[in-house]
């Protein structure tokens, strides 16, 4: 396969793109019937270093006809792919629904799961690390990744993904169907599934406001299903980024919720007060390590400074009080990257507490803090300008994960248009975006979709427990691949992937490589971000 497109389609009105790796002239878009519907030349943009690959670009933008196509070239042609109003509607159904999925502590019943079924797990009570003799319910949650934990700093990320973009782009989302066991009701599906986790998150605050940093055994389980994980659940010790990361997340959830639900809404309140109080008394850098004996995720980091920016940010937005925008400006002057959507750095979730809050804001910090963000997101363009396959990466980021920077870049490219930046490129933020999403559904150097269940060449063997266990041929839907990574970090990628591999083709679909092919939550929560900054978009149009 050596002509690349976005397996999910295009939008009719949209820009369509794609990467042919042979040299060729012109390329053809033909129907199903092989009717050959648009002739196009191709630009021919040379070696791309991230892949080696002499790269060709398609571009059939002006094509607008609506159908099923595939295209051709020198012989050689792609999958058929759709180009409509709406070709993205499954992808954003799939990649959210994935959160249900991974739902830790209830029953997945065959009418919204259907044959992906299992019963309860992990219901027993956790015990603190240290101290056995304090233990507390702990039910709920999503399992963050392959594994079963939960973690604090990974579970406020992918909720500030979410919780933001239904901030920027709810009116697209709010009657967005999602067949899980809250649907019909007054909430919003796409609220109820962050609802779940939001919940759990709660039980792990202290009665000090400290936040326990997470909750899993004290071993990763083998590959069984998670009611057969049975393992004793530890309570990790609190950290500063925990802490810090939960009232951001808390504080913005208090006001997308109060709309529905002011009982919750107040206990977002409350708790987000109370945390934000332990942060106080504790200005020291509280970090984590794996205690002795413990070998789950660790989600370390080496300060907590863009975390306590968020956070002061997060509750003057949600009570407008000076005290919180004066300890948010006093965070705001430490050095750390001011425009990163985490899970490590967070601090572009503290500038959009402030630039989306209702409360009185400064313009010159608004202008400061968009700035940031234009700055950012022109960085990120620069390097897709640079690529072959137009993603904003270059040959040293295809590091563990790299698909959650290439989404991270497709939130920012929507962040930076939602806010209206300053922006003199000839190509839209919105085109870039586009970019990015087509990346990772087919337009790279491996020709593959890197979520599960989309695209007819996507991931169907990816580092997850259950996806491995239940025994069914076909994966879950809607699952976001890790992607490429030059580091090679486990055994059987080593062995699947020769070490002189170009970084963008350094991936294998193997159950047994995580650093490759692992999934987590807050990798898919920045491509529902895209997503839903894609679908707003094309319907301006």
């Amino acid at each position: 396969m050596k002509i690349f497109v976005n397996q999910s389609g295009y939008f009719k009105n949209g820009p369509k793109k794609a990467v042919i790796a042979f040299p060729c002239e012109k390329f053809q878009v033909r129907d199903e019937r092989n009717h050959v519907v648009y002739e196009g030349e191709t630009k021919h943009f040379g070696l791309d270093i991230a892949s080696m690959d002499n790269v060709y670009q398609a571009d059939f933008s002006d094509f607008q006809e609506t159908g099923r196509f595939f295209l051709s070239s020198e012989g050689h042609r792609c999958e058929i792919f759709e180009i409509s109003d709406k070709p993205y509607d499954q992808l954003l159904y799939d990649t959210m629904r994935a959160f249900y999925y991974l739902r830790c502590g209830c029953a997945l019943e065959e009418k919204y799961a259907g044959e992906f079924v299992h019963s309860a797990c992990h219901t027993g009570m956790a015990v603190e690390w240290f101290d056995h003799s304090v233990s507390k319910e702990v039910t709920g949650g999503w399992h963050d990744a392959g594994d079963y934990g939960r973690y604090i700093t990974a579970g406020a990320c992918a909720l500030a993904h979410l919780l933001f973009t239904y901030k920027m782009y709810g009116e697209s989302l709010k009657n967005l169907f999602l067949n899980i066991p809250e649907s019909g009701r007054k909430t919003p599906d796409f609220l109820s599934e962050c609802r779940y986790e939001l919940q759990w998150m709660l039980k792990l605050q202290k009665e000090d406001g400290g936040v326990y940093h997470k909750v899993t055994t004290a071993r990763h389980a083998s590959f069984i299903m998670p009611q057969e994980d049975l393992g004793q659940l530890y309570l990790l010790p609190v950290s500063s980024m925990a802490t810090a990361d939960f009232v951001g997340v808390c504080a913005l959830g208090e006001e997308i919720y109060r709309e529905y639900d002011a009982v919750f809404a107040d206990q977002l309140r409350e708790a987000a007060t109370k945390s934000y109080g332990w942060l106080l008394e504790h200005p020291e850098f509280v970090g984590f390590k794996n205690p002795e004996g413990c070998g789950t995720g660790e989600y370390g980091e080496w300060n907590d400074l863009s975390n306590r920016f968020w956070a002061a940010a997060a509750m003057y937005a949600m009570t407008g009080l000076e005290c919180y925008e004066k300890d948010m400006r006093t965070a705001g002057e430490a050095e750390f990257p001011k425009a990163e959507l985490g899970y490590g750095e967070v601090g572009g979730f503290g500038l959009l507490a402030y630039l989306l809050c209702e409360q009185k804001k400064d313009e010159n910090l608004v202008a400061q803090y968009k700035e940031i963000f234009q700055k950012a997101a022109e960085s990120a363009a620069n390097l897709a300008d640079s690529c072959g396959y137009a993603v904003s990466m270059n040959e040293k980021m295809f590091y563990w994960g790299s698909n959650m920077r290439v989404m991270k870049m497709g939130m920012l490219f929507g962040i930076a248009d939602y806010l209206r930046v300053d922006w003199k490129k000839k190509k839209a933020l919105s085109e870039y975006a586009q970019d990015q999403l087509n990346y990772l559904m087919g337009v790279n150097a491996l020709g593959i979709s890197y979520v599960s269940g989309n695209g007819s060449h996507c991931i169907n063997q990816p580092h997850l427990r259950p996806a491995h266990a239940d025994g069914i041929e076909k994966c879950i839907p809607g699952m976001v691949s890790g992607g490429a990574n030059k580091g090679l970090q486990d055994g059987r990628a080593k062995e699947l992937v020769k070490p002189e591999t170009p970084p963008m083709k350094c991936f294998a679909d193997h159950v047994d490589c995580y650093s490759l092919n692992e999934i987590t939550i807050y990798w898919n929560s920045p491509t529902v971000a895209t997503l839903a900054y894609l679908l707003q978009h094309a319907s301006l149009l």
